[in-house]
């Protein structure tokens, strides 16, 4: 098992960048692939960003693809998602997940069975 705790959200002016991290507990945090979610007001919760275990393989919504890039320290149990020239749509609740479920698509939240409690981040025009 795996707790995750994101930090870096806030307020920020269309054009320029976040950083968000997310902290996990547990020794086991190099065993899972993690990924981004985010969430808006109204929408359902959509894939940002994953990565493997390694950090060898890097996937990408289309929408943020060019923008933004997941990394990982597993000597620090940490991922992040650095985000650049941030649009007013990019508004949402940003989640970290592990994925537990290989047999589903990393694009979607079934696939992760641990999640973080969210961090808010909000662009403005």
């Amino acid at each position: 098992q795996v707790q995750l705790v994101e930090s870096g959200g806030g307020l920020v002016q269309a054009g320029g960048p976040l950083r968000l991290s997310c902290a996990a507990s547990g020794r086991s945090f190099g065993s899972y692939d993690m990924g981004w979610f985010r969430q808006a007001p109204g929408k359902e919760r959509e894939f940002v960003a994953a990565i493997s275990r390694t950090g060898s393989n890097r996937y990408y919504a289309d929408s943020v693809k060019g923008r933004c890039s997941i990394s990982r320290d597993n000597t620090k149990n940490t991922v992040y998602l650095q985000m650049n020239s941030l649009k007013p749509e990019d508004t949402a609740v940003y989640y970290c997940a592990a994925r537990t479920d290989y047999s589903s698509s990393r694009y979607f939240p079934k696939a992760y069975a641990y999640w973080g409690q969210g961090t808010q981040v909000t662009v403005s025009s």
